[in-house]
């Protein structure tokens, strides 16, 4: 497995208004309290976020928090475990966050039905990530509220070092007929607006195998791992 400090280098050349957070790591099932209200609550130069931990030998250690935007597919969860096992090391921080749309008229019936499986999909994803790597902490979010905003808000409140972001592959005829997705217009903004560096992942096929990654500076970049 590659280390991530290799690994970036090679590839770099308004708030919601419901959340819910647990923890699994040395304080499990932590509340997110303490940062916020709610009840429940191109370079390597460019990361941000990296905290200072002193380690057994007297020397430092740099701890990054990467976020990775998730859901019900199957790219999600691929841009997930590849963040675990590409992007995350020792003791870093992994934020799963999970945004169910906003409610409005007419919608309030497939809200509240988003609402109610949203954290055990989170809790579910998070167990999954800390049996393959226990060593890495690991986080599940989930807030109400529009998407885009609302990762760029997450984005900063938390300091995060490192987006990752899932991307399916464009049907042409879709691409022909309407252009581009919304699916891949969130990425895109994400990729260019995010205050951190920020990942688009998409697996190849069986035949091809490897990922497809997508930054600020480079794009389909075919990662053979």
């Amino acid at each position: 497995m590659p280390g991530s400090g290799s690994f970036l280098r090679q590839l770099s050349g308004r708030e919601a208004w419901k959340s819910t957070s647990n923890r699994w790591g040395g304080n499990s099932k932590q509340s997110a309290g303490g940062r916020g209200k709610s009840c429940c609550e191109g370079s390597w130069k460019q990361m941000e976020g990296l905290n200072m931990y002193g380690s057994e030998n007297g020397g430092l250690v740099m701890r990054k928090r990467v976020m990775v935007v998730v859901d019900d597919s199957s790219h999600s969860k691929q841009a997930m475990m590849w963040a675990l096992t590409h992007v995350a090391n020792k003791s870093d921080f992994l934020t799963l966050l999970h945004i169910i749309p906003a409610s409005g008229k007419g919608s309030e019936s497939a809200s509240e039905s988003s609402s109610s499986c949203s954290p055990y999909l989170a809790n579910s994803l998070g167990s999954l990530c800390k049996a393959c790597r226990p060593e890495v902490e690991v986080e599940a979010l989930v807030i109400q509220g529009p998407k885009l905003a609302t990762v760029f808000s997450q984005v900063k409140k938390l300091e995060v070092t490192v987006l990752v972001l899932g991307q399916k592959k464009p049907s042409p005829v879709f691409s022909c007929l309407r252009g581009t997705s919304s699916t891949e217009e969130f990425v895109e903004q994400c990729i260019n607006n995010a205050e951190c560096l920020t990942f688009g992942v998409r697996k190849q096929s069986r035949g091809m195998g490897g990922y497809l990654i997508s930054s600020r500076w480079q794009k389909n970049f075919w990662l053979l791992a």
